[in-house]
């Protein structure tokens, strides 16, 4: 099932079980309606099985004020309870735009406020410069870029991986 990744390429089968944290000094940014909504060089990336890197960006790198806190939520085995925001700004309100741990387990600690976006629902997410691809599904939110391969849980019939 594993892709051979290559030279300068990383494969998601190559990720631990349970999932790990690292810092990642990467260019990302969020792009929603022709501005910019995060930017940062100091996020945290999430590695897990079969799953493309979930980017945590920290809270003083985003425009907070376009993000409202939902009464949704939701549970992760590893990393707790997550809250999710939507974003509304010049009329624009988009649901469940990004998600964060408040209060995560003591081994993702450093992705406490910081957020995670599903890029499905942005205008354009980006890592160094690359638009990346979403993770196939509405629930996942791994990020897909060129040097990652898969193939990827979260399309139809890869939920029993």
């Amino acid at each position: 099932m594993r892709t051979e990744p290559g030279p300068n390429r990383e494969s998601a089968w190559d990720y631990p079980r349970p999932p790990a944290v690292e810092p990642c000094s990467r260019h990302i940014q969020i792009i929603i309606d022709g501005k910019t909504l995060a930017d940062t060089t100091r996020s945290y990336r999430v590695l897990e099985t079969s799953h493309p890197p979930v980017y945590y960006l920290p809270m003083d790198d985003i425009s907070m004020d376009h993000l409202k806190k939902t009464a949704g939520g939701s549970f992760c085995e590893w990393k707790g309870y997550a809250s999710y925001f939507a974003y509304m700004s010049n009329g624009i309100e988009i649901a469940d735009l990004a998600w964060s741990y408040a209060q995560p387990s003591e081994k993702f600690a450093a992705i406490r406020n910081h957020l995670a976006f599903y890029a499905h629902k942005a205008e354009g997410c980006y890592v160094d410069g690359e638009k990346v691809k979403p993770q196939d599904g509405n629930f996942y939110g791994g990020w897909i870029t060129d040097d990652i391969v898969g193939p990827f849980k979260g399309g139809p019939g890869t939920l029993g991986w």
